[in-house]
Order: C-alpha cells, then sequence, then structure tokens
C-alpha cells in the first residue's frame, strides 16, 4: 500500500460534529477529511441525486443549512447518513468519502458554478414548478 493509495486506506476515525456541520473522517494513510454536511448532501451517491446514467444528474440546491441525525454503519464498507432534510438514501463508501476529501476544493467550486449557470441557490430549494418541468420531461 502506498501513503496515498485510497483503495486500501480504511477510516480510523469517524466523528460528526453538529454545530460546525462536519463529518471529520481520519484514514489509515494519515489523511483527514472535514466534509461539510452540505457538501456530502449535494454529492450523495444516490440514485436521488446522481440519477440512473449520465445526464440525469440532479443539481441539489437550498442545502446549505442541511443537518445530519444519524449516521449508520453499512457493513464494513459504508456509512449511511440521513439529514435534515429527509435525504436517507446516499451510501457513502469509504472510497467514495476519500475521493470527495481529496477532491473537495474542485468538486465544490464545480458545484457553485453549476448553480450559478442554473440560477440557484445554496440557501433557496429548487421551486416546485422546475422540479415538476424537469420531471415532466423524462
Amino acid at each position: 500500500m502506498t501513503a496515498s493509495d485510497p483503495s486500501n486506506a480504511s477510516p480510523t476515525r469517524v466523528v460528526v460534529h453538529q454545530g460546525s456541520r462536519v463529518l471529520e473522517i481520519e484514514f489509515s494513510d494519515g489523511k483527514l477529511f472535514r466534509l461539510p454536511f452540505e457538501f456530502l448532501r449535494v454529492y450523495s451517491p444516490s440514485a436521488e441525486v446522481r440519477g440512473h446514467g449520465p445526464g440525469e444528474e440532479n443539481l441539489q440546491a437550498g442545502k446549505a443549512k442541511v443537518g445530519i441525525t444519524s449516521v449508520e454503519s453499512v457493513g464494513h464498507y459504508a456509512i449511511q447518513p440521513t439529514f435534515t432534510d429527509g435525504h436517507s438514501t446516499g451510501i457513502y463508501a469509504w472510497d467514495y468519502l476519500y475521493y470527495l476529501g481529496d477532491n473537495q476544493e474542485q468538486l465544490w467550486q464545480q458545484y457553485l458554478e453549476r448553480l450559478e449557470a442554473a440560477g440557484l441557490s445554496r440557501d433557496k430549494p429548487v421551486p416546485s414548478h422546475v422540479l415538476a418541468a424537469k420531471l415532466h420531461k423524462r
């Protein structure tokens, strides 16, 4: 195992910080990531967020103040948080969390650019008429 091989890194510590709304995760290779709840929510690996294929992703808006009410272990390979907006279907494998942490700055910037291009906000949810129009197109 190399020092930066995420495929072999396993979590040694996972802490949910409710006050700062950050999930802190440390891996066996020494890497420590502080992942904001909002970041985790908008990059959820669930089908609700990612869709069922390329081009079906659902941009998440209005998640700036989202919290996490609980985090469940999924076997020895993942966690499944329940967010305060009701979202609970994302299963975050350790390698996915490592990827998010390792690429956090770039992924966050991409998210902000996509929000801006869509005319959406971190503070306001997607208007229901926009969601209805998107669902109607499918």
